[in-house]
């Protein structure tokens, strides 16, 4: 988002390749269509705020019948912006937050109670996250993503299964109707806390969770003390490459790596095959993110 002097304009939309300009877009095929088609109507309306030219950007977030925009603002907003924005979000039934500084100081403003969510209808759970949490932005395929994950992994009723960069329990939870023991873990302590609330709301207690720093030699973390059947590996786009030795040492017969970058899979599968004597089994790719250049993967690995 950008006031451009010369056009008089302000724009709304994304950076053109290999550019700093923003390219003058009237839609967005790519955004779920709350926000895909009203990018002129959000651009008049950062334009009639007496701070127009310092909102940097807008985030979305989307559940499964609800949207929010979180709006990032460099300057104090009157009440009269806001009294404009709390309009904007009622005449299109959109949550509306503010950001004036780093990501703790999102707050809502419009409507007083609310909340974000999404299903996962093959397992019964509803999982509830704010809209600054990461959650994967493609609910379709996230669901078949699960559904692809697990069916490789093959939970059993009697496996201790252990979920590494579990985030909110998009993996976890589900896991948990399969096996009635399951270890989630994550390094952001504010997703190990909403992963416990969905654990509580969704009437599941056969999960742990645990905030740890996954980078960092979790050898005797007390998470990690006993093996495991089965582990789920769903790390960053850095991959999991310092917890690898750390799997292996756990002794897990499958490992199911889901990945949204390629060559991090690449590396990470080259250290389980050649040097902790696992096998790649299968591998495979889903359009989680379609009209882009990026892929999110799944692979198992098991044990030679």
């Amino acid at each position: 988002m950008r006031y451009v002097t010369k056009k008089e304009k302000v724009l709304v939309g994304f950076r053109e390749r290999n550019s700093s300009f923003l390219a003058d877009l009237e839609r967005c095929e790519v955004l779920y269509p709350s926000v895909g088609t009203l990018l002129p109507q959000l651009s008049s309306l950062i334009q009639g705020l007496s701070i127009f030219d310092q909102i940097p950007q807008i985030e979305v977030a989307i559940g499964d019948s609800d949207t929010a925009l979180i709006f990032r603002h460099l300057a104090d907003m009157t009440e009269a912006d806001k009294e404009t924005l709390i309009t904007f979000g009622q005449q299109h039934d959109m949550q509306i937050y503010l950001q004036p500084k780093g990501p703790t100081t999102i707050h809502r403003i419009w409507p007083e109670q609310a909340e974000l969510s999404y299903q996962l209808p093959d397992f019964g759970i509803t999982n509830v996250f704010l809209p600054s949490d990461f959650t994967q932005v493609n609910h379709s395929i996230n669901r078949k993503m699960i559904k692809q994950a697990l069916d490789l992994l093959r939970p059993e009723k009697s496996d201790r299964i252990l979920d590494l960069f579990c985030g909110l329990g998009n993996f976890t939870l589900p896991l948990s109707t399969l096996s009635d023991h399951v270890i989630g873990v994550e390094g952001d302590e504010g997703l190990v806390e909403r992963a416990r609330l969905n654990a509580k709301q969704n009437d599941i207690d056969n999960v742990e969770y645990h905030a740890s720093d996954l980078t960092e030699d979790m050898l005797n973390a007390p998470w990690a003390q006993g093996g495991f059947d089965k582990v789920l590996l769903d790390p960053p786009r850095s991959g999991a490459f310092e917890i690898l030795p750390l799997v292996a040492r756990l002794g897990p017969q499958s490992i199911v790596y889901v990945s949204c970058n390629p060559a991090t899979l690449a590396r990470d599968a080259g250290e389980l095959v050649h040097k902790h004597g696992y096998k790649l089994v299968s591998a495979g790719i889903m359009d989680m993110f379609p009209h882009t250049a990026h892929v999110e993967s799944v692979a198992l690995f098991e044990k030679k």
